[in-house]
């Protein structure tokens, strides 16, 4: 009676895949970067997005320079699947922006939270 079950078991924690830590892809993206001095403002560019690390951090930027934001407090419509809709003056993504998260298939999007300063990490 025991072998089945064991196999049964051992099948199935072959199919899982193991847990990544919170933050863990994000932490090999900025492997080998150096925290740079905070900004309050960083530009936009057209073929970057916002996008959600977990609910109180945003990243923006790709390659040589990513730029952080952590909230001040976490944003509750802000999840790695949500679309980050921004409230930006002047093309440039600056402390006290809004934010907010819309659901896949939504169509009110959640409530507004306003950024905080950005760290630029660059590569040396």
């Amino acid at each position: 009676m025991r072998s089945p079950i064991l196999a049964a078991l051992v099948l199935l924690a072959a199919c899982t895949r193991p847990v990544e830590p919170p933050g863990g892809r994000f932490a090999q993206e900025l492997a080998g970067h150096v925290a740079g001095a905070v900004q309050t403002c960083v530009p936009t560019f057209p073929s970057q997005n916002l996008r959600v690390i977990d609910p109180q951090t945003l990243a923006y930027g790709y390659g040589r320079t990513i730029y952080v934001n952590h909230l001040a407090a976490a944003c509750p419509a802000l999840s790695e699947y949500n679309t980050v809709i921004s409230e930006v003056q002047g093309g440039q993504y600056c402390r006290g922006d809004r934010v907010r998260g819309l659901e896949p298939g939504g169509l009110i999007p959640g409530p507004t939270c306003n950024l905080g300063d950005w760290v630029p990490y660059r590569t040396p």
